[in-house]
């Protein structure tokens, strides 16, 4: 159960926790895998909770249980949710809350090399887009300080807080506060740091960690005397970032050399680091690239979380996944690692268990790394693997698929029906209630498709055993998923098409209305970028597996918001319509990104690249000659800022907008 001052903590902030609420969370705080328990709102209701209270400095969970756990499962379910955007938020302290002098953002974390290559390859492209070397390009390393953070403009110095507006919590100058570096006030954003060794010599008896001593400093009331002491000696300090120690120096240098520059940035402060900030060094990629709601786009934090651990097997677990997949489970004995005690790993496939010999009482290598199930790195003794030869929900017999083993009993096989179930609603982000145990309720009691469900009132899910409430609620929440605006990319990724995920979803309603995509041959499919010819015959076979209940479903009129059509006779005809841009060079009547999202307003189609398809390449300041000269050569029109901005504006004077 949470503590008293965990409570009074989250009282404060008006997330006050029942009993049962409170059971249920400690449950999935000793075993966060449990987190796949929870429904939509007990998981975001969790993650504020998590959130806060390590922002408190009264922590119940490791931030990397928090990442890998939590968010990472959040991120799988429900991939646009506004949480995922949001600065995170730190504490909260009493008075006015004040508009801080600029944003606060958080920060892009990677957690392997090839994440930090994969940001670098996007800042390598972004550069070559605007005409500048890359070989040049020159970035800084600097320590990933875990402090509070906090922004000082010479008067006052404001918490966080959402990233937009914060506390004032000036009053730690006032007790003796210094600036780290070369101790001058006013330097922006930083971090509210405690010497390392200061803390385990002096403090660590008296607080848990040192978050927790953190909010001890930053406390309204005053101080302890212990808090007054480190204080004064210049254990604690606000250090700016600009006043961070590093290292400079070529992204390619960088790249090379990267274990070692990691290392050695990590070593330079004695203050508690989490990692290492990396960031452009360029000014005009730092102003093109941006920013999202959440991060700066041209910085990341490499945050390491690599931890092993040989664990014996206890057994091999089929799942039958809503694609009749039949996916392994290796069971393990119960291991601490990366904070979280784990008793599960995915084996992937069975030709991997079958090649690797993974089975009861096989002792395998297990590594966490960015990862939400760990990853068996390695088997390091071998037993023969047992095959299932049934599907463990239905027991038909198995068939294998390349190195994946298969149920082929879609009509009937319960694991594929009840997942399918849960696909949508999970999918819909609108609706509440329809966990596992709920489907596999009404499927015990005969109900097979979403359109069943529907169909059902308020009396029938009472003869199945339902409360009069739950019966209640649950009709309310069909009628709510209905009646509240969901995209229409959306809805159909929820009818679980192979091949098409959300994104391939979105970029099929860009050209295509809803209602005629079961009219759709292979052939019209692969006109549209990312359709290969296998993947749009595979497409056209699953449209037509799921037709009719797609049909079924759609009729019962769901509050579908439109995807913006882009091909040529969809959109009021304009000079943009359908037409594919891409604009390279520094512009100077707005940013790209604005220009872009404009030009996608009109109906064109934005590029990254100029291909055979590009229409118009549009040329800002500093574009190098060979990419206008390239683009000539692919039949491409190119147009400076301003002949296409008067393009624009004739398309709008002859449609009279």
């Amino acid at each position: 159960m949470f503590t008293e001052s965990q409570r009074e903590i989250l009282s404060s902030a008006g997330l006050d926790v029942n009993e049962d609420q409170a059971a249920l969370l400690t449950a999935v705080i000793d075993d966060p895998q449990k987190s796949t328990s929870l429904n939509n709102s007990e998981l975001i209701g969790f993650l504020e909770i998590a959130n806060f209270l390590y922002r408190a400095g009264d922590q119940i969970i490791s931030d990397q249980v928090y990442d890998f756990i939590f968010l990472a499962e959040l991120q799988k379910r429900l991939p646009h949710h506004p949480f995922l955007t949001k600065v995170e938020p730190e504490s909260s302290f009493s008075g006015k809350k004040r508009a801080l002098p600029e944003r606060m953002l958080s920060t892009e974390k990677a957690y392997s090399r090839d994440d930090v290559k994969r940001w670098a390859a996007r800042v390598v492209r972004f550069a070559q887009s605007i005409e500048l070397d890359a070989d040049l390009l020159s970035i800084r390393v600097t320590p990933k300080l875990d402090g509070f953070a906090a922004y000082d403009d010479g008067r006052t110095l404001y918490t966080r807080g959402d990233g937009r507006r914060g506390s004032d919590i000036s009053r730690v100058f006032d007790r003796g506060l210094k600036v780290g570096g070369d101790g001058k006030r006013g330097q922006g954003p930083g971090e509210i740091v405690v010497n390392h060794e200061y803390f385990l010599d002096k403090l660590s008896v008296l607080f848990d960690n040192s978050r927790n001593f953190q909010a001890a400093v930053l406390a309204p009331k005053r101080v302890t005397p212990e808090v007054q002491s480190a204080l004064d000696s210049g254990a604690v300090l606000f250090y700016p970032f600009r006043q961070l120690p590093g290292w400079k120096g070529l992204l390619s240098d960088f790249l090379e050399d990267f274990e070692s520059i990691v290392t050695t940035v990590n070593e330079k402060l004695l203050y508690d680091v989490d990692g290492v900030v990396i960031e452009s060094s360029d000014r005009e990629i730092r102003q093109q690239m941006g920013a999202t709601q959440h991060h700066h786009r041209w910085q990341i934090a490499f945050k390491e979380n690599v931890e092993t651990a040989e664990v014996e097997v206890i057994e091999v677990i089929p799942n039958t996944s809503r694609s009749g997949r039949v996916n392994p489970v290796a069971r393990l004995q119960p291991t601490r690692l990366s904070g979280a005690t784990l008793s599960r790993a995915s084996a992937h496939h069975y030709r991997m268990v079958e090649s690797r010999g993974i089975g009861p009482g096989a002792v395998i290598r297990l590594v966490r790394s960015g990862l939400v199930i760990p990853k068996i790195e390695a088997v390091l003794k071998p037993v023969t693997p047992q095959l299932p030869e049934y599907c463990p929900s239905c027991d038909s017999d198995l068939v294998w698929k390349g190195d994946y083993l298969y149920c082929p009993n879609t009509a009937v096989c319960p694991a594929q029906i009840e997942n399918a179930i849960e696909h949508f609603f999970r999918s819909l982000q609108n609706i509440d209630g329809f966990g596992a145990k709920t489907v596999e309720k009404l499927h015990a009691h005969g109900i097979t498709s979403i359109a069943e469900i529907y169909s059902l009132s308020e009396y029938q899910l009472n003869e199945m055993g339902f409360g009069p409430k739950q019966s209640e609620n649950l009709i309310a929440e069909l009628r709510r998923s209905r009646e509240e605006e969901v995209e229409d990319w959306r809805f159909l990724g929820a009818f679980g098409l192979n091949r098409m995920g959300f994104g391939n979803c979105e970029r099929l309603l860009q050209h295509h209305r809803l209602e005629t995509l079961f009219r759709l041959t292979s052939e019209e499919l692969v006109k549209i970028e990312g359709f290969a010819t296998k993947t749009a015959e595979l497409v056209v076979a699953e449209l037509n597996r799921v037709k009719p209940l797609f049909g079924a479903v759609y009729q019962l009129g769901f509050n579908l918001k439109r995807t913006s059509l882009q091909s040529e006779g969809h959109l009021q005809a304009g000079p943009l319509t359908g037409k594919q841009i891409v604009f390279t060079g520094v512009m100077t009547q707005g940013s790209r990104t604005e220009m872009e999202s404009e030009a996608k307003k009109m109906g064109a189609i934005i590029g990254k690249s100029v291909t055979g398809k590009t229409d118009y390449l549009v040329a800002g300041e500093k574009v190098g000659e060979s990419k206008i000269k390239q683009a000539l050569a692919r039949g491409t029109t190119c147009l400076l800022e301003e002949e296409y901005l008067q393009l624009v504006r004739s398309g709008r004077d002859e449609s009279g907008g």
